[in-house]
């Protein structure tokens, strides 16, 4: 008898383990369509940029003496001090970006340890909607401790005078774009902005996707991609300027 209550009680501790498997399986599920539901603005953002020609037939694109010029400026230099940290997924360019901008100050909290502390909470990795160009700003002056300045709406002159800022050691930039203007295809994206070449007018973006990396880029392409729509507020998106003064 005590033998049949044993293989019961096996049993049933069984059908225990099988529902909670199967309920956390189906809460993994239902997380991850709920991540899918949120992320597929960032893969479908919308835009029609199918005859955009892409920036990567500019000579200058990824020219190799023009990069290693731009590397070698001031605010450049700083961004070398530690590893350049990429994205880990497609919504997390945000805090990839803020993470890089503390890299070039010397800090060397990641990603991961720029939200640790933040309101936005990453599921299994994924930040849910990624962040806005006023939540970029947010992160970066909570992490920091410095001013920040949320810059939208710039015309081509103004846009063109904050790139000559960027060589500026008391500055950092982030830039939120659309990468429509720039390759004809993407999405919303965050990126550091590194050197200015002013002679040639180019930014040296600081591309925290590893597909792309670093690149120069006209200033008036990178405007115009900065001048889109973000779906995710009816808002432009724009730059992100830090004041270390």
């Amino acid at each position: 008898m005590a033998e049949i209550d044993k293989i019961s009680n096996n049993c049933g501790v069984r059908r225990l383990i099988a529902r909670g498997a199967l309920l956390a399986g189906l809460v993994f599920l239902a997380v991850l369509g709920f991540a899918a539901f949120k992320l597929a603005p960032l893969a479908f953002e919308g835009g029609d940029y199918a005859n955009t020609a892409s920036v990567e037939r500019d000579p200058s694109f990824q020219d190799k003496d023009l990069l290693a010029k731009a590397w070698r400026l001031p605010v450049a230099l700083s961004y070398v001090k530690l590893p350049f940290e990429f994205q880990h997924n497609q919504s997390v360019c945000g805090p990839a970006s803020v993470a890089d901008v503390l890299h070039s100050l010397g800090d060397t909290r990641s990603q991961e340890q720029t939200l640790a502390s933040s309101p936005h909470v990453a599921w299994f990795g994924y930040l849910l909607g990624g962040l806005t160009l006023d939540e970029e700003a947010d992160l970066l002056a909570k992490e920091t401790g410095k001013p920040v300045t949320v810059l939208r709406d710039l015309t081509l002159d103004q846009f063109r005078e904050e790139m000559r800022g960027v060589n500026d050691t008391r500055r950092r930039y982030v830039a939120n774009f659309h990468r429509g203007p720039l390759f004809g295809r993407g999405h919303g994206h965050h990126s550091p902005l590194v050197a200015y070449l002013a002679d040639r007018d180019l930014v040296l973006v600081g591309d925290v996707n590893a597909s792309y990396r670093p690149y120069l880029v006209p200033t008036e392409r990178l405007w115009r991609a900065t001048a889109t729509v973000d779906g995710a507020t009816g808002r432009a998106r724009g730059l992100v300027r830090l004041s270390l003064e």
